[in-house]
């Protein structure tokens, strides 16, 4: 069977790529754009930074910022209607995962309103039309959102997360300029950061990885584990490594899917409304613990790959522990916590339930039950 790899047409990377947007909006003749941005971007004037430009470059545009961290079905469904009313051909959405999964979710029910049912996205979702044209600007450096096929959505009302996988939705531009992450806080450095980790991680072990995909993924690890301390100092070199680092997870990891810390960790969010990044980086050294007897050498790369020193002379049980270790280190000087003080009791039995029905689930390496999965989540009560 043969290996699909889906990336971006066009990239640009390091410091100053945003000029890059108008002139390509006006190379590809776009004439008005809905900027997608979440609210603290707007606040603190980092979505400004590519509003300026447009202005500058005479390129006319709506500003949609009714997105919340972890983006709901209602967010998508005011945003088709921003959209409509300002007549817009292409979208240009700044920020992290929020901004550019809502972004996708428009595009795609924008070109294929047979979908305008946004829980009809959920899965592989049969749409016929490339999304409307998206620029996506990377205000964070961990979700890789603006290089992969994959969108999360919210469903309040049932208390879940559902993903939706559509190489439809994959932006046409990517803009990866660490100058649009330095106003990032610590924890959220930390948390996209540990976000990418996890990817490269599980995109390294997932079921569907092959010798390319492992490309990517190992290299990511080495750029995250020598970055990422860096860029929660906001050391400039720090940052775009992990601008870098993150983009690289992406490129793998849409293409062969990731496991079950984000099957967990979508649950959790979506019942207790944690963040994203910091429930992927809780559950990765208990996810490793879990999945390691069935991934051959691939913790001794790991290892390797985090800083670990002298692995081609370890055992698989040392050089296993040695690359779960140098993960729980690594969460630690970061200030990920351990324990998730919002799970009960009596949610658990959903808890596996759904993590096991997640469309992340299936590329986990190793078969869970319902029971292992609950006892999992007890990990970090």
């Amino acid at each position: 069977m043969a290996n699909r790899f889906m990336l971006n047409e066009t990239s640009y990377h390091g410091h100053g790529a945003i000029l890059n947007i108008v002139p390509e909006a006006k190379a590809r003749g776009f004439k008005k754009a809905l900027v997608c941005s979440d609210p603290d971007l707007v606040k603190f004037g980092v979505t400004k930074k590519v509003l300026d430009l447009l202005v500058e470059g005479g390129v006319a545009y709506e500003l949609y910022s009714n997105i919340k961290p972890n983006p709901t079905i209602e967010n998508v469904t005011s945003g088709v209607a921003a959209c409509k009313a300002a007549k817009a051909d292409f979208i240009i959405a700044i920020g992290g995962g929020s901004s550019m999964d809502t972004s996708k979710a428009i595009g795609i029910i924008m070109t294929n309103p047979e979908f305008a049912d946004v829980r009809s996205l959920e899965g592989v979702a049969p749409t016929k039309n490339p999304c409307l044209p998206i620029i996506a600007v990377a205000t964070t450096a961990g979700t890789a959102a603006e290089v992969t096929i994959n969108y999360v959505i919210t469903d309040v009302e049932k208390k879940r997360k559902f993903v939706c996988v559509d190489p439809h939705d994959m932006p046409v531009v990517a803009i990866v300029d660490p100058d649009m992450m330095s106003t990032m806080p610590k924890g959220l450095t930390a948390a996209t950061g540990m976000d990418a980790l996890t990817h490269a991680i599980e995109g390294y072990i997932t079921r569907g990885a092959w010798e390319m995909s492992d490309m990517f993924h190992i290299k990511a690890i080495e750029l995250i584990g020598k970055n990422l301390r860096k860029a929660v100092a906001n050391d400039r070199d720090g940052r775009e490594g992990m601008a870098l680092g993150q983009y690289i997870a992406g490129m793998g990891f849409s293409n062969v899917g990731l496991g079950i810390d984000h099957a967990m960790a979508h649950t959790l969010s979506a019942y207790y409304d944690i963040p994203h990044g910091v429930a992927c980086a809780m559950l990765l050294p208990i996810s490793m613990e879990f999945n390691q007897e069935v991934t051959g050498e691939k913790f001794r790369d790991i290892a390797k790959a985090l800083g670990v020193a002298n692995t081609e002379s370890m055992s698989q049980e040392e050089y296993r522990l040695k690359a779960i270790d140098a993960v729980k280190k690594l969460s630690f000087d970061v200030g990920i916590p351990t324990k998730c003080e919002k799970i009960r009791k009596e949610d658990l039995d959903n808890l596996a339930t759904d993590a096991l029905h997640d469309a992340c689930y299936p590329g986990n390496p190793k078969e869970a039950t319902h029971e292992e999965v609950k006892a999992l989540f007890m990990k970090l009560m």
